[in-house]
């Protein structure tokens, strides 16, 4: 591993971090560097890992901000949602996979802007069964394919106008719990090594800084502020990758 791969990783691991602990949607830039470093499959299992690390300091700094009702609707979807990823990791070679990724990560964007621009009109739509079983299997085919289903996560709670602490909080445990989940599918894949479980335990001092500094910004800046450059990281990232 050359000395600007491992400062590509550990540029990764404070993104993760910071985004478990803040605004979700940066992580999209972790996954490009992770894509753009290693193979498309490979990376998926291997910024997993990493995920894990930032989830668990999340959970811990946002442990009495879960709004477990939200999760427990969520939850009946992902598992299809991770089935169906599962099988299209199985049948599609890496460059498709990573251009796959690009597409997914566009997609996100879409969503995202989406929501800024129709808040009102998602939120009259948000209640029910089927929304949350929609955000279920689309977060769990996202996160399988991409570990990119925090837009959706996105989409779904600012749909069901949750405040800005149970936002994080809700979606630092639902992804922790998908997270862990998604660890036997890799490993079933034959993605997932102990090369990575070490590369993640060795990124965690980054993982700690970037959640740090998401813990003390959150309450700091402005959310439609910061949504604007979490949206153009997005759409960079996705351009990249498809470009590949």
């Amino acid at each position: 591993m050359t000395g600007a791969e491992v400062a590509l990783f550990g540029i990764a691991a404070v993104i993760i971090g910071y985004s478990k602990t803040s605004v979700g949607g940066l992580a999209v830039v972790a996954v490009m560097i992770f894509a753009s470093v290693m193979p498309a499959r490979a990376s998926t299992a291997a910024i997993l890992m990493v995920l894990i690390v930032g989830d668990l300091f999340a959970i811990w700094h946002y442990r009495r901000n879960c709004d477990v009702a939200l999760i427990r609707g969520l939850l009946p979807g992902v598992l299809p949602g991770l089935v169906l990823g599962s099988v299209f990791l199985a049948v599609v070679d890496d460059t498709l996979l990573k251009r796959a990724i690009g597409a997914l990560l566009l997609a996100m964007v879409l969503l995202q802007l989406l929501v800024n621009s129709r808040r009102e009109q998602i939120a009259e739509r948000a209640h029910g069964r089927l929304p949350a079983l929609a955000a279920g299997v689309g977060s769990g085919f996202a996160t399988m394919t991409a570990n990119a289903a925090g837009a959706v996560m996105t989409l779904y709670l600012v749909a069901k106008q949750v405040d800005k602490v149970r936002f994080v909080g809700t979606s630092a445990w639902f992804f922790f719990l998908i997270n862990c989940v998604k660890v036997p599918f890799s490993v079933g894949l034959g993605l997932l090594e102990w090369t990575d479980v070490w590369r993640a335990l060795a990124l965690t001092p980054a993982v700690a800084v970037g959640a740090w500094l998401g813990v003390h910004t959150i309450r700091r800046i402005s959310q439609r502020g910061f949504e604007v450059v979490v949206l153009l990281a997005s759409a960079i990232s996705a351009t990249v990758l498809l470009l590949a």
